[in-house]
C-alpha cells in the first residue's frame, strides 16, 4: 500500500507539472520513459499535446513500431521526423560528446517542426551520469517534466502499470544504436543494422533480460544479463558466435561476456 501511495503521489505531482504547461510536443523514442510521459500528457490534455518520433539508422524498427502501435491505441496526434544526424560528420565521428550532436540536430528539428514547448522522457536517474545530450537539451528550451516532479526510474516504471500500460511498464533500458559504437570508431549505418539484426536473433533465441552487440576496436563483443549467461549452452554460445560472425564478417574477433553498462563508452584519455 505504502508504495502505491508513493506512486500515486508521484504522478500527481507529475501531472501538477504537466497541467503549468501550454501546447507542448512530447519527443518520443520508444522507450518506457518517453512513452510513459506520453500517455499521460495526451490522457490529460489530448488537445494540446503531441508526438514526435524520430527515425534514423540508429533507431531500431522495433521502437519505431512500439510508438506506432500505441499511438493508434492511445489516439496521438503523431509526427514522424528524420533528425538528420547522420548528416552531421560531428555525429558520425562519434566523439565523446557524440550525445551532443545527436540531441542538436534532433531538437533543432523538432522546433522547426513545431512551436509547441518540447518535452523529454529524462528522469532524475539520467543527472548522474555523462549526459551531453542534457546540454543540447538545455540549449533548446527543451524540458524535462520528470525531472521537474523528482521523478526516476522506478517511480516513472510504478507510473506506467497505474496508467495500464502492461508491458511497456517492464521494458528494459534501450539506449540508440550507436551507444553500441565504441568511442572513436565512425557511425556507420551498415554497422548499426547489423548491430540491430544481432540482438534481434539473440533476443529470438535466447531471450534474455538485456543483450547488447557491442562494436569496438578490438572485436565485436556480445554482452548478456547474468541469468543469460549462466543459462547460455555450448550449442547456444556456437549459434550467437556463427550468426554475429556471419553479420560482422570483417571482425578481427567475436566474444561473449557480462553485460556492463555503458562499456562502448570511452572518455577522453581513458582505455
Amino acid at each position: 500500500m505504502d508504495a502505491e501511495r508513493d506512486a500515486a503521489a508521484k504522478q500527481a505531482a507529475l501531472e501538477a507539472v504537466l497541467d503549468g504547461i501550454g501546447p507542448a510536443a512530447v519527443a518520443v523514442s520508444g522507450g518506457v520513459d518517453s512513452l510513459t510521459l506520453a500517455a499521460l500528457a495526451h490522457r490529460r490534455a489530448p488537445g494540446r499535446i503531441a508526438m514526435y518520433h524520430a527515425v534514423s539508422p540508429a533507431v531500431p524498427e522495433a521502437a519505431t513500431r512500439r510508438v506506432r502501435d500505441m499511438a493508434r491505441a492511445e489516439g496521438w496526434s503523431l509526427t514522424v521526423i528524420d533528425a538528420g544526424e547522420f548528416a552531421r560528420e560531428d555525429y558520425r565521428a562519434n566523439p565523446v560528446n557524440r550525445c551532443y550532436h545527436c540531441k542538436t540536430s534532433l531538437y533543432a528539428a523538432l522546433r522547426a517542426a513545431t512551436d509547441a514547448q518540447i518535452l523529454s522522457g529524462a528522469n532524475t536517474d539520467d543527472l548522474g551520469d555523462y549526459r551531453p545530450g542534457l546540454d543540447a537539451a538545455r540549449e533548446h528550451g527543451v524540458r524535462h517534466p520528470y525531472v521537474e516532479a523528482g521523478i526516476g526510474k522506478p517511480a516513472l516504471r510504478a507510473i506506467a502499470r497505474r496508467l495500464g500500460l502492461g508491458d511497456i511498464a517492464e521494458l528494459p533500458a534501450a539506449p540508440c544504436l550507436s551507444s553500441r559504437v565504441e568511442t572513436g570508431i565512425r557511425i556507420e549505418a551498415g554497422a548499426l543494422a547489423a548491430i540491430d539484426a544481432a540482438e534481434r536473433y539473440i533476443a529470438r533465441l535466447l531471450q534474455p533480460r538485456t543483450v547488447r552487440c557491442r562494436v569496438r576496436a578490438g572485436a565485436v563483443v556480445v554482452e548478456l544479463d547474468g541469468a543469460a549467461l549462466d543459462a547460455l549452452d555450448d550449442g547456444s554460445r556456437a549459434a550467437v558466435l556463427a550468426q554475429v560472425s556471419r553479420l560482422f564478417p570483417q571482425a578481427p574477433a567475436i566474444a561473449i561476456a557480462p553485460y556492463r553498462t555503458g562499456s562502448a563508452f570511452l572518455l577522453a584519455g581513458r582505455a
